[in-house]
């Protein structure tokens, strides 16, 4: 049994806090400790408490004054994506056509996919990210990549292969049989394996036909266990479309419902443009709106309204994401500083508390995987990320004058970058310093 003891400052979130003085809804411990056996945080508490129940030949690692928290969780991005962000385009579905559809043909090439699965989960590490939820490319090949590398590295990762069967190059497009045949495959070969989890992934509606959503349903009822994700309401044209290609739903969220893929596992890109009757469902399904602030904005699709969708009368769930590559930062601290400008242009506030639970334990439950992830309780698996708010010159001044947590939290959260991440640890080993 191999055993490790943390110390440091720890941060971690026991429900979402209800406003900067919310002191009730975090854990937050000066010189705290966690024992680390077997990729699994067996104690936590203060330093001199973990510190007696440690063997002797438990391997120590002083990480003060840094945070340990809760490895960051990223509930939304596209691993074939990684050679198109910041490509220039007017919008959505130009970015698509342009830059994205022709990237993605070239993940029918086993070797290529496996060189950008290798970037992918180093970059990921690099920002503090120790789990991401992602879209592969129509092609088998390219989910194989994934869950091999995630394997190597021991990562909680969930991911599917993108199933699309119209208006896309035909070099992306599968069928509604190879569809449902090859994601099934997917799910036999590589779900549970490690800590893998595979999701069932029409890409939207544009690109599926009747069928092959028939096809997704099917694949959702005979595995009701797993993810789904897909895209909603990201842009206005995108909306029009879709529901001129289902003209019988009542609305776009109506097409996701009219084929049973809505749930508590179901995660939603965007959903920016919701209306009140597509909220009530999500909410009433328990499905989950993620948001991707800077994919939003760098594609100009609209501000999703977080804090007006949290607190209805009917709240909506969400999780938040960077969207790589229509998203423009790897970084959830740069995602979440986006997310706040967001709030700010509709008149809101969000708190750094706010944001840092939402990057941890919230989208740990908006995953359903709170038991496993996302926070620092005893028996969780011990991913974690550890944080440096003094990492450059300017956030090294700018501490100086910093008097309270939450003031350290936004400091993180609006200057900080894959320099504030002091070390990254994967089910207990150091995974960022051998980058």
């Amino acid at each position: 049994m191999t055993s490790l003891l943390l110390r440091g400052r720890l941060l971690s979130f026991h429900r979402a806090p209800d406003s900067l003085s919310d002191r009730d809804s975090y854990f937050y411990e000066e010189d705290g400790g966690l024992l680390i056996e077997d990729g699994r945080i067996v104690k936590t508490g203060t330093y001199a408490d973990v510190k007696v129940a440690a063997d002797e030949d438990t391997q120590e690692i002083d990480h003060r004054p840094h945070l340990i928290l809760p490895g960051l969780i990223d509930t939304h991005v596209h691993f074939p994506q990684m050679q198109v962000i910041a490509s220039y385009a007017a919008n959505l579905l130009e970015w698509l056509e342009t830059y994205t559809f022709p990237e993605e043909c070239r993940f029918v090439e086993s070797a290529h996919a496996a060189r950008i699965a290798t970037h992918f989960y180093d970059e990921f590490l690099r920002q503090g990210t120790t789990t991401a939820v992602a879209y592969c490319s129509v092609h088998k090949a390219s989910a194989d990549a994934f869950f091999a590398e995630a394997m190597r590295r021991n990562m909680l990762m969930v991911g599917g292969k993108v199933m699309m069967d119209r208006n896309a190059p035909q070099g992306l497009l599968d069928t509604a049989q190879l569809g449902y045949d090859e994601t099934r495959a997917v799910i036999e070969q590589w779900h549970g394996r490690g800590r893998n989890h595979v999701a069932i992934t029409p890409r939207f509606a544009i690109t599926s036909t009747p069928g092959q959503m028939s096809a997704a349903q099917a694949l959702a009822q005979e595995f009701p266990d797993l993810h789904i994700q897909t895209h909603l309401s990201e842009n206005h044209d995108e909306i029009r479309y879709t529901c001129e290609l289902y003209p019988e739903a009542t609305d776009y969220t109506d097409i996701y419902a009219r084929y049973g893929l809505l749930g508590k596992k179901t995660l939603l890109g965007h959903a920016i443009h919701l209306s009140e009757r597509e909220a009530d469902v999500l909410s009433e399904t328990g499905s989950v709106a993620v948001h991707c602030p800077t994919s939003n904005l760098f594609l100009g699709s609209g501000l999703f309204p977080l804090k007006a969708l949290a607190r209805r009368e009917k709240p909506v769930r969400i999780g938040v994401a960077t969207d790589i590559g229509g998203g423009s930062s790897y970084s959830m601290l740069k995602t979440m500083d986006e997310a706040y400008k967001i709030q700010q242009l509709l008149g809101e506030r969000l708190n750094p508390l706010d944001s840092f639970y939402r990057m941890t334990r919230g989208n740990a439950e908006a995953l359903s995987l709170v038991d496993r992830i996302g926070t620092l309780e005893e028996g969780t698996d011990a991913d974690l990320v550890v944080l440096n708010a003094s990492a450059t010159p300017a956030m090294r001044l700018r501490m100086e004058t910093v008097n309270t947590l939450p003031e350290e939290l936004f400091l993180l959260q609006t200057l900080g970058d894959d320099r504030s991440v002091a070390e990254t640890y994967v089910a207990g080993v150091a995974a960022k310093s051998g980058l």
